[in-house]
Protein backbone atom coordinates (compact mmCIF):
# COMPACT_ATOMS: atom_id res chain seq x y z
CA UNK A 1 0.00 0.00 0.00
CA UNK A 2 1.19 3.51 -1.02
CA UNK A 3 2.32 5.41 2.53
CA UNK A 4 -0.59 7.86 2.74
CA UNK A 5 -3.42 4.42 2.51
CA UNK A 6 -3.73 2.39 5.96
CA UNK A 7 -5.94 0.31 7.65
CA UNK A 8 -6.29 1.51 10.95
CA UNK A 9 -9.24 1.95 13.63
CA UNK A 10 -11.07 5.03 14.35
CA UNK A 11 -8.85 4.93 17.55
CA UNK A 12 -5.60 4.62 15.66
CA UNK A 13 -6.65 7.41 13.25
CA UNK A 14 -7.94 9.90 15.99
CA UNK A 15 -4.46 8.99 17.74
CA UNK A 16 -2.54 9.46 14.36
CA UNK A 17 -4.54 13.15 13.86
CA UNK A 18 -3.54 14.64 17.40
CA UNK A 19 0.51 13.55 17.13
CA UNK A 20 0.11 15.15 12.91
CA UNK A 21 -1.84 17.88 14.97
CA UNK A 22 1.38 18.78 17.67
CA UNK A 23 -0.46 17.69 20.59
CA UNK A 24 2.30 17.60 23.20
CA UNK A 25 0.54 15.46 25.78
CA UNK A 26 -2.84 13.37 26.96
CA UNK A 27 -3.84 13.86 30.36
CA UNK A 28 -6.88 11.07 30.74
CA UNK A 29 -8.64 7.99 32.51
CA UNK A 30 -9.36 5.04 31.11
CA UNK A 31 -13.11 5.03 29.57
CA UNK A 32 -14.64 2.32 27.18
CA UNK A 33 -15.63 3.86 24.25
CA UNK A 34 -12.32 6.23 23.92
CA UNK A 35 -9.33 3.73 26.09
CA UNK A 36 -8.01 2.55 22.69
CA UNK A 37 -7.07 6.14 22.05
CA UNK A 38 -5.15 6.57 25.19
CA UNK A 39 -3.39 3.30 25.46
CA UNK A 40 -2.56 3.78 21.57
CA UNK A 41 -1.26 7.25 22.58
CA UNK A 42 0.94 5.87 25.11
CA UNK A 43 1.81 3.17 22.77
CA UNK A 44 3.22 5.73 20.31
CA UNK A 45 5.79 6.67 22.66
CA UNK A 46 4.11 9.83 23.35
CA UNK A 47 3.72 12.16 27.01
CA UNK A 48 1.11 11.13 29.02
CA UNK A 49 -0.59 11.23 32.21
CA UNK A 50 -3.57 9.07 33.64
CA UNK A 51 -5.21 11.09 36.46
CA UNK A 52 -6.41 9.47 39.38
CA UNK A 53 -10.24 10.55 37.57
CA UNK A 54 -11.41 12.66 34.70
CA UNK A 55 -11.77 15.32 37.02
CA UNK A 56 -7.99 16.09 37.68
CA UNK A 57 -7.85 15.33 33.81
CA UNK A 58 -9.81 18.01 32.75
CA UNK A 59 -7.99 20.67 35.22
CA UNK A 60 -4.17 19.21 34.27
CA UNK A 61 -4.80 20.05 30.68
CA UNK A 62 -6.28 23.56 31.86
CA UNK A 63 -2.65 23.72 33.69
CA UNK A 64 -0.79 22.60 30.51
CA UNK A 65 -1.94 25.01 28.12
CA UNK A 66 -1.79 27.70 30.36
CA UNK A 67 2.11 27.13 30.43
CA UNK A 68 1.61 27.06 26.04
CA UNK A 69 1.28 22.95 26.28
CA UNK A 70 -0.79 21.28 22.79
CA UNK A 71 -2.61 19.31 25.27
CA UNK A 72 -5.76 17.11 25.11
CA UNK A 73 -8.20 14.39 26.53
CA UNK A 74 -10.31 11.34 25.16
CA UNK A 75 -13.48 10.51 26.91
CA UNK A 76 -17.33 9.53 27.30
CA UNK A 77 -20.49 9.41 29.48
CA UNK A 78 -19.93 10.15 32.90
CA UNK A 79 -15.99 11.21 31.67
CA UNK A 80 -17.56 13.81 29.95
CA UNK A 81 -20.03 14.47 32.78
CA UNK A 82 -16.70 14.96 35.41
CA UNK A 83 -15.01 17.22 32.83
CA UNK A 84 -17.70 19.58 32.87
CA UNK A 85 -16.01 21.75 36.08
CA UNK A 86 -12.89 22.03 34.12
CA UNK A 87 -14.46 22.58 30.87
CA UNK A 88 -16.70 25.65 32.05
CA UNK A 89 -13.81 26.78 33.55
CA UNK A 90 -12.10 26.63 30.41
CA UNK A 91 -15.14 28.46 28.71
CA UNK A 92 -14.56 31.25 31.17
CA UNK A 93 -10.81 31.67 30.71
CA UNK A 94 -11.26 31.24 27.04
CA UNK A 95 -8.64 28.12 27.30
CA UNK A 96 -8.08 26.29 24.20
CA UNK A 97 -9.29 22.70 25.97
CA UNK A 98 -9.69 20.10 23.15
CA UNK A 99 -11.74 17.09 23.46
CA UNK A 100 -12.44 13.62 22.07
CA UNK A 101 -15.87 12.50 22.79
CA UNK A 102 -16.50 8.75 22.17
CA UNK A 103 -21.04 9.40 23.36
CA UNK A 104 -22.52 6.77 25.73
CA UNK A 105 -25.74 6.20 25.73
CA UNK A 106 -27.15 7.15 29.01
CA UNK A 107 -28.90 8.21 31.76
CA UNK A 108 -26.07 7.22 34.52
CA UNK A 109 -22.79 4.78 32.55
CA UNK A 110 -26.30 3.41 30.27
CA UNK A 111 -24.55 1.71 27.45
CA UNK A 112 -20.99 1.59 26.13
CA UNK A 113 -20.36 1.61 22.52
CA UNK A 114 -23.12 3.78 20.81
CA UNK A 115 -25.60 6.76 20.98
CA UNK A 116 -25.78 10.46 19.88
CA UNK A 117 -26.67 11.55 23.44
CA UNK A 118 -24.27 13.99 24.43
CA UNK A 119 -24.79 16.71 21.61
CA UNK A 120 -26.01 18.65 24.47
CA UNK A 121 -23.83 17.93 26.95
CA UNK A 122 -21.33 19.18 24.96
CA UNK A 123 -22.87 21.75 22.80
CA UNK A 124 -24.06 23.83 26.28
CA UNK A 125 -22.95 21.44 29.11
CA UNK A 126 -21.01 23.62 32.32
CA UNK A 127 -22.53 26.83 34.12
CA UNK A 128 -22.17 29.08 30.93
CA UNK A 129 -23.71 30.02 27.91
CA UNK A 130 -22.11 27.29 25.25
CA UNK A 131 -19.35 29.13 23.45
CA UNK A 132 -17.83 26.02 22.16
CA UNK A 133 -16.97 24.15 19.37
CA UNK A 134 -18.33 21.04 18.36
CA UNK A 135 -17.48 19.06 14.99
CA UNK A 136 -19.08 15.77 14.38
CA UNK A 137 -17.09 13.46 11.89
CA UNK A 138 -19.05 11.29 9.77
CA UNK A 139 -16.14 8.94 8.75
CA UNK A 140 -12.43 7.94 9.68
CA UNK A 141 -11.09 10.42 6.91
CA UNK A 142 -13.34 13.43 8.29
CA UNK A 143 -12.41 12.17 11.99
CA UNK A 144 -8.79 12.50 11.02
CA UNK A 145 -9.51 16.06 9.20
CA UNK A 146 -11.97 17.53 11.77
CA UNK A 147 -9.59 16.06 14.53
CA UNK A 148 -6.72 17.97 13.25
CA UNK A 149 -9.54 20.94 12.93
CA UNK A 150 -10.42 21.06 16.20
CA UNK A 151 -6.65 21.70 17.59
CA UNK A 152 -6.25 24.58 15.19
CA UNK A 153 -9.43 26.25 15.84
CA UNK A 154 -9.15 25.92 19.54
CA UNK A 155 -5.79 27.53 19.93
CA UNK A 156 -7.07 30.34 17.48
CA UNK A 157 -10.47 31.10 18.57
CA UNK A 158 -9.55 30.21 22.12
CA UNK A 159 -13.03 27.91 22.86
CA UNK A 160 -13.11 24.33 24.03
CA UNK A 161 -13.28 22.29 21.22
CA UNK A 162 -14.80 18.92 20.67
CA UNK A 163 -14.56 16.36 18.17
CA UNK A 164 -17.79 14.41 19.15
CA UNK A 165 -17.78 10.78 17.77
CA UNK A 166 -18.88 7.37 19.11
CA UNK A 167 -17.80 3.75 19.91
CA UNK A 168 -18.66 2.28 16.34
CA UNK A 169 -16.35 4.65 14.54
CA UNK A 170 -13.67 4.71 16.79
CA UNK A 171 -13.35 0.96 16.61
CA UNK A 172 -14.47 -0.01 13.00
CA UNK A 173 -11.36 -0.41 10.90
CA UNK A 174 -10.77 0.58 7.40
CA UNK A 175 -8.60 1.87 4.50
CA UNK A 176 -7.79 5.81 5.34
CA UNK A 177 -6.09 8.48 3.13
CA UNK A 178 -4.43 10.39 5.86
CA UNK A 179 -2.64 13.08 3.43
CA UNK A 180 -3.51 16.02 4.78
CA UNK A 181 -1.74 19.69 3.99
CA UNK A 182 -3.20 21.55 7.26
CA UNK A 183 -0.75 23.96 8.84
CA UNK A 184 -0.77 23.53 12.54
CA UNK A 185 -1.11 26.69 14.76
CA UNK A 186 1.12 26.90 17.47
CA UNK A 187 0.41 26.63 20.70
CA UNK A 188 2.00 29.22 23.22
CA UNK A 189 2.08 30.43 26.61
CA UNK A 190 -1.47 31.83 27.65
CA UNK A 191 0.38 33.29 30.48
CA UNK A 192 4.28 33.80 29.78
CA UNK A 193 7.02 33.68 32.46
CA UNK A 194 7.81 37.28 33.94
CA UNK A 195 4.18 38.83 32.42
CA UNK A 196 1.21 40.01 34.27
CA UNK A 197 -1.50 38.06 32.85
CA UNK A 198 -4.64 38.27 34.62
CA UNK A 199 -6.85 35.16 33.43
CA UNK A 200 -9.74 34.89 36.37
CA UNK A 201 -12.23 32.67 36.52
CA UNK A 202 -13.93 33.89 39.46
CA UNK A 203 -15.61 37.57 39.82
CA UNK A 204 -16.50 39.40 42.95
CA UNK A 205 -18.73 42.14 40.84
CA UNK A 206 -21.67 40.58 38.37
CA UNK A 207 -21.54 43.39 36.27
CA UNK A 208 -17.36 42.34 35.78
CA UNK A 209 -18.90 38.86 35.23
CA UNK A 210 -21.77 40.27 32.71
CA UNK A 211 -19.08 41.91 30.86
CA UNK A 212 -16.88 39.11 29.92
CA UNK A 213 -19.51 37.25 29.21
CA UNK A 214 -20.96 39.62 26.54
CA UNK A 215 -17.23 39.86 25.13
CA UNK A 216 -17.25 35.93 24.86
CA UNK A 217 -20.24 36.01 22.94
CA UNK A 218 -19.57 38.71 20.55
CA UNK A 219 -16.35 36.66 19.49
CA UNK A 220 -17.94 33.79 19.14
CA UNK A 221 -20.61 35.14 16.85
CA UNK A 222 -18.00 37.12 15.14
CA UNK A 223 -15.74 33.75 14.45
CA UNK A 224 -19.02 31.62 13.79
CA UNK A 225 -18.75 32.87 10.34
CA UNK A 226 -15.37 30.92 10.05
CA UNK A 227 -15.47 27.94 12.04
CA UNK A 228 -19.00 27.15 11.00
CA UNK A 229 -19.22 23.94 8.32
CA UNK A 230 -21.86 21.63 6.92
CA UNK A 231 -22.41 19.41 4.26
CA UNK A 232 -25.11 18.40 1.93
CA UNK A 233 -26.24 15.32 -0.74
CA UNK A 234 -28.94 15.32 -3.50
CA UNK A 235 -30.90 18.13 -2.12
CA UNK A 236 -30.99 20.09 -5.62
CA UNK A 237 -34.24 18.39 -6.42
CA UNK A 238 -35.46 16.41 -2.88
CA UNK A 239 -38.54 15.99 -1.81
CA UNK A 240 -37.90 14.31 1.40
CA UNK A 241 -35.21 15.83 3.45
CA UNK A 242 -32.80 13.52 5.90
CA UNK A 243 -31.42 15.69 8.40
CA UNK A 244 -28.52 13.65 10.35
CA UNK A 245 -24.76 14.18 11.82
CA UNK A 246 -22.32 11.41 12.70
CA UNK A 247 -22.23 8.02 11.97
CA UNK A 248 -25.76 8.49 11.49
CA UNK A 249 -25.10 10.33 8.35
CA UNK A 250 -23.21 7.69 7.12
CA UNK A 251 -26.01 5.50 7.03
CA UNK A 252 -28.31 7.72 5.71
CA UNK A 253 -26.02 8.59 2.42
CA UNK A 254 -25.84 4.52 1.71
CA UNK A 255 -30.17 4.79 2.65
CA UNK A 256 -30.06 7.72 -0.18
CA UNK A 257 -28.68 5.73 -2.59
CA UNK A 258 -30.75 3.48 -2.32
CA UNK A 259 -33.47 4.91 -2.75
CA UNK A 260 -32.92 7.26 -5.65
CA UNK A 261 -32.74 3.61 -7.56
CA UNK A 262 -36.08 3.76 -6.97
CA UNK A 263 -36.98 7.21 -7.84
CA UNK A 264 -37.66 8.46 -4.44
CA UNK A 265 -36.04 11.88 -4.59
CA UNK A 266 -34.37 12.37 -1.07
CA UNK A 267 -31.46 14.42 -0.49
CA UNK A 268 -29.65 15.01 3.31
CA UNK A 269 -28.61 18.16 5.15
CA UNK A 270 -25.25 17.18 7.57
CA UNK A 271 -24.13 19.75 10.37
CA UNK A 272 -20.47 19.41 10.52
CA UNK A 273 -20.39 21.67 13.36
CA UNK A 274 -23.23 21.21 15.91
CA UNK A 275 -21.95 24.70 17.61
CA UNK A 276 -21.90 26.72 15.81
CA UNK A 277 -24.81 25.47 13.71
CA UNK A 278 -25.35 26.58 9.94
CA UNK A 279 -28.92 28.07 9.79
CA UNK A 280 -28.39 29.60 6.77
CA UNK A 281 -27.32 26.84 5.06
CA UNK A 282 -30.35 24.61 6.69
CA UNK A 283 -32.89 27.21 6.18
CA UNK A 284 -32.06 27.80 2.49
CA UNK A 285 -32.45 24.15 1.59
CA UNK A 286 -35.42 23.47 3.80
CA UNK A 287 -37.47 26.61 2.03
CA UNK A 288 -37.14 24.77 -1.21
CA UNK A 289 -40.60 24.90 -3.06
CA UNK A 290 -40.17 21.26 -3.89
CA UNK A 291 -39.80 20.08 -0.26
CA UNK A 292 -42.65 18.10 0.92
CA UNK A 293 -41.09 16.18 4.60
CA UNK A 294 -38.37 17.09 7.02
CA UNK A 295 -37.24 14.20 9.38
CA UNK A 296 -34.39 14.29 12.07
CA UNK A 297 -32.68 10.93 12.65
CA UNK A 298 -30.54 10.62 15.15
CA UNK A 299 -29.94 8.21 17.63
CA UNK A 300 -30.87 10.42 20.64
CA UNK A 301 -34.94 11.66 21.79
CA UNK A 302 -34.59 14.50 20.30
CA UNK A 303 -31.10 16.77 20.59
CA UNK A 304 -30.46 17.22 17.13
CA UNK A 305 -33.95 18.05 16.72
CA UNK A 306 -33.71 20.50 19.15
CA UNK A 307 -30.45 22.51 17.72
CA UNK A 308 -32.35 22.24 14.04
CA UNK A 309 -35.68 23.62 15.57
CA UNK A 310 -33.82 26.30 17.25
CA UNK A 311 -32.02 26.95 13.88
CA UNK A 312 -34.83 26.71 11.85
CA UNK A 313 -36.87 29.43 10.16
CA UNK A 314 -40.27 29.37 11.70
CA UNK A 315 -42.39 28.43 8.51
CA UNK A 316 -40.07 25.29 8.35
CA UNK A 317 -40.42 23.75 11.69
CA UNK A 318 -44.31 22.54 11.27
CA UNK A 319 -42.99 19.88 8.66
CA UNK A 320 -40.24 18.49 10.97
CA UNK A 321 -40.98 14.73 11.79
CA UNK A 322 -38.51 13.40 14.54
CA UNK A 323 -37.08 9.57 13.46
CA UNK A 324 -35.53 8.59 16.88
CA UNK A 325 -33.40 5.55 18.02
CA UNK A 326 -32.33 6.78 21.64
CA UNK A 327 -28.97 4.67 22.59
CA UNK A 328 -28.95 2.35 19.24
CA UNK A 329 -27.11 1.65 15.85
CA UNK A 330 -29.14 3.13 13.17
CA UNK A 331 -28.35 0.64 10.22
CA UNK A 332 -29.06 1.82 6.70
CA UNK A 333 -32.27 -0.22 6.43
CA UNK A 334 -33.71 1.46 9.16
CA UNK A 335 -33.61 4.28 7.38
CA UNK A 336 -34.62 2.68 4.07
CA UNK A 337 -37.83 1.53 5.42
CA UNK A 338 -38.43 4.86 6.84
CA UNK A 339 -37.99 6.37 3.97
CA UNK A 340 -40.22 4.15 1.98
CA UNK A 341 -42.89 4.57 4.49
CA UNK A 342 -43.26 8.23 3.87
CA UNK A 343 -42.81 8.05 0.74
CA UNK A 344 -45.95 5.46 -0.43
Amino acid sequence: MPKTDQFLTGAEVAVQAAMDAGAGAMYGYPITPTTEIFSGWIKRGNKYLQTEDEIAAGFAICGAVLAGQKAFTATAGPGHILMQDSLSMAEGMRLPFVTIVGQRGGPSSGTVIYSQQEVFLACFGGNGEGFRIVYSPSGLEELYSLTRKAFNSAWKYRFPTFVLTDGYTLKMRGIVNLENTTKNIDAYPLVPEGKNVHLPNIYTFEEDLNKVIKDAQADFNKFAKEIVESAEYQTKDAEILLIAHGIVAASATEAIDEARKKGIKVGMFRPITLRPFDAKKLNSIAGQKKLKKIAVIESSAGQLERLVKENMDPENILSIRGVQFPALGIETQDIINFINNVSS
